[in-house]
């Protein structure tokens, strides 16, 4: 009749409250269900829930009364003051902003500040270090003391610790007896906190899984505070502060080495220690990893700096070398692993195939075939696991030992032909989107037909050349990355085809080595898959790399190679093409009549099929062979036709170098003025193609008329800043070669 007795009086205190029982459970943190079997005396009440609803009510202890006595010798239970906080280690370096960061949650800084931080971060990243730091250095701010607790949620060989057996053992460290710690879960939690009410606890949670494990050891009193750590961002946490811990900064990682090597063992030379420092970027800067490499050179005492270095070198043992015995990367990030689905698995062994450093949702959604919004919640939950990290730009980023983590996984876990389609899926998305931003960046350009296999969920679309520009900005090392890749895949068509559209942004952006690179792969694939178009266009376009750094003898290798094949294919718009190469190549050694032959021969051709930004690139040809012959009308005229074709076709970077072509024609005729209003048209469309190389150009012109003019200090400002745009402009730009005439 007890328990009927205290259910009504519950109900009745309950509703003169004016409190529905939703309100009640809010406040007591028992669950409405368990609370509506006491109301009706189908549970029976014990004294934790008298002692909270006594205290929520205000009822001055009328159901604590109501409880069995032999229920009520919890109340005169003494809570001894807990003091189990583990040791700090000695060797805790750096992280000084995320220290204050959690500092000021547990000493209460400010207005409304939380009672919970929630340390996250990937495997390695020292979240317990920093959490038994941290409590150390406010533990005085607690003279009621410190709860520490390991759930083991990532230990291997140690079982995880759920909740209710987290209860019973804070409930022990606070000095209760085994007999005393009610049975029931929900009990628990309530006499726990009934236990801190009135105190200034701070209790520590290291290594939860989730925040359900974390909800019932919430103090509830406002005079504690709670410090989590987790590999995963405990989201359900909602009141929580969040603090995320990433690799330490490069300093910090190179002060931890020498802390655990001890300074007997470090190096006192600027060259050793930029060697260590190379230690612990080949770590990642991943504290777990820089202790056990630092802690192996120091027991191995033989071992130089740079051996250390070159064991860190190989990939294919990295694990092994960042392994004690006790401690291990690898292990680390495995317990990581077995946290995801299926799907999560796959996707992260995906994004190793993937040899750029930051994924776009495009990119895992071609490696996973998924439509881009389920792609980037996929990534999401990647970077909730701190297996990847989230960039403003929208892109997310694999650290580089977590990236081989997952080669090494999928090598053994993922089938070769799933890897193979997956790369398959990767290099069509990175064909199609390239060609899809080369027609915005270079319209008009001639291109072969082909056809995909794949076509990703989600298309990549570009509003304009300016985003097309920023997309390849952004992608341009992982698609040259991808021409090697699927070289030695034997992927030989999207090999040459991916160099074929990244020779336009090289050519904009005057990459000439990774240009040059790209394509000998591509027309090693091109020869290997025997498609003899592909060569020939290649060898084109690696003379067209060599003229423009002023290799002219390279460039005139390539184009007679291209020459017979052209021939071959009885192809009479590569024939065409690689002749007016040629005739530049004669231009720029001074053989002035045969390059404006071949040049105004390819320009004929060029109107006569209509290819009109062939006809603009050839006509800007034909004008400076014929100022270099002195026919400067002629010159004027040609390029004129070519500004306009340019800016017909929008094609930026071209209507700054026609323009870059007037300017020099005008100052080869002794018209400075008129030279003059030119390069500064000139530096205008430049700047708004975002050619630092032709704005150079046509500040090293208005450098030349103020020279010309003897105005030697003008001059000189002028070439300064045009080195400063873009140093070392070529020699076979006339811009250059004139100033170099005017200083010698």
């Amino acid at each position: 009749m007890t328990g009927g007795t205290f259910g009504a009086e519950l109900r009745r205190l309950r509703m003169a409250a004016g409190w529905s029982l939703a309100d009640l459970a809010d406040h007591i943190h028992y669950s409405k269900g368990y609370l509506s079997k006491v109301e009706n005396g189908h549970a029976q009440p014990n004294e934790a829930l008298a002692t909270l609803c006594d205290a929520e009510l205000r009822t001055g202890g009328t159901l604590s009364a109501l409880v069995p006595r032999r229920r009520r010798k919890r109340a005169n239970i003494r809570i001894i003051r807990p003091t189990d906080l583990p040791s700090a280690t000695p060797f805790f370096l750096g992280r000084e902003s995320e220290i204050g960061e959690i500092e000021a949650v547990l000493r209460g800084a400010g207005q409304g500040s939380p009672a919970i931080c929630a340390v996250d971060g990937m495997a390695g990243t020292g979240k317990t270090a920093l959490a038994v730091h941290v409590a150390h250095a406010v533990q005085d701010e607690f003279p009621d003391g410190v709860l520490f607790l390991d759930l083991h949620a990532y230990t291997p060989g140690t079982p995880e610790v759920d909740s209710a057996e987290a209860l019973d053992r804070l409930l022990r460290h606070l000095g209760i007896p085994g007999d005393d710690i009610p049975r029931v879960a929900e009990d628990r939690a309530a006499f726990y906190r009934g236990c801190l009410r009135d105190r200034r606890i701070l209790v520590v949670i290291d290594n939860a899984r989730t925040a359900g494990q974390v909800l019932p050891l919430l103090p509830g009193d406002p005079g504690c505070r709670m410090l989590v750590t987790s590999r995963n961002r405990l989201v359900g946490l909602d009141d929580a502060h969040h603090v995320s811990l990433g690799p330490l900064a490069g300093d910090a990682a190179v002060d931890l080495f020498a802390a655990v090597a001890g300074p007997a063992r470090m190096p006192s030379d600027a060259a050793g220690m930029g060697v260590v420092a190379t230690v612990v970027e080949r770590c990642g800067r991943l504290p777990l990893a820089v202790r056990i490499a630092a802690a192996r050179y120091q027991s191995n005492g033989f071992w130089s700096p740079e051996d250390l270095a070159a064991r860190l070198a190989d990939r294919q043992s990295l694990f092994e070398e960042l392994e004690d015995g006790t401690r291990s990367v690898y292990s680390a990030f495995r317990l990581s692993y077995e946290e995801l689905s299926p799907a999560q698995r796959e996707l992260l062994v995906c994004l190793a195939i993937y040899p750029g450093t930051e994924v776009s949702p495009y990119v895992a959604g071609a490696l996973a075939d998924l439509p881009m919004a389920r792609a980037r919640r996929s990534l999401e939950l990647l970077q909730t696991a701190h297996l990847v990290s989230a960039r403003p730009d929208g892109r997310f980023h694999c650290h580089d030992l977590v990236r081989l983590f997952a080669e090494d996984i999928g090598a053994t876990e993922m089938a070769a032909e799933q890897r193979r389609a997956a790369l398959a899926r990767l290099l069509d998305y990175a064909l199609l989107t390239a060609e899809n931003a080369d027609l915005l960046i270079a319209p008009g350009r001639y291109r072969p037909g082909w056809s995909y296999d794949y076509r990703p969920p989600t298309a990549h679309v570009f509003a304009d050349a300016a985003s097309a520009t920023a997309w390849f900005d952004a992608e341009w090392p992982a698609l040259a990355a991808l021409v090697r890749v699927a070289a030695d895949q034997d992927m030989h068509d999207h090999a040459w085809r991916i160099a074929f559209l990244l020779r336009d942004y090289f050519f904009m952006t005057k990459l000439w080595q990774p240009w040059v690179e790209t394509h000998l792969a591509a027309l090693a694939s091109a020869r290997a898959a025997g498609a003899r178009w592909a060569e020939a266009t290649t060898c084109n376009n690696i003379g067209i790399a060599h003229v423009c750094q002023g290799d002219l003898d390279a460039a005139d290798r390539y184009y007679r190679m291209a020459l017979p094949i052209f021939r071959e294919l009885s192809d009479e718009h590569g024939q065409v093409t690689t002749m007016a190469n040629l005739g530049r190549t004669d231009l720029y050694r001074g053989r002035h009549e045969s390059a404006l032959r071949e040049l105004s021969a390819a320009a004929e051709f060029y109107r006569r099929t209509g290819a009109r930004r062939n006809l603009a690139i050839t006509l800007r040809g034909v004008a400076l062979a014929e100022t270099a012959t002195g026919d400067y009308a002629a010159s004027l005229d040609h390029a004129t036709e070519a500004l306009d074709i340019s800016q017909q076709l929008g094609l930026l970077v071209d209507a700054a170098m026609a323009l870059n072509c007037l300017g020099w024609t005008h100052f080869r005729a002794g018209e400075h003025d008129l030279a003059a209003v030119t390069y500064r048209r000139a530096i205008q469309a430049a700047d708004q193609a975002n050619s630092d190389y032709e704005a150079a150009r046509a500040i090293t012109g208005l450098g030349n008329i103020a020279a010309a003019a003897d105005d030697l200090a003008e001059a000189q400002r002028l070439w300064g800043e045009a080195e400063e745009r873009y140093p070392d402009l070529s020699a076979t730009v006339g811009e250059s070669r004139a100033r170099y005439a005017d200083t010698h």
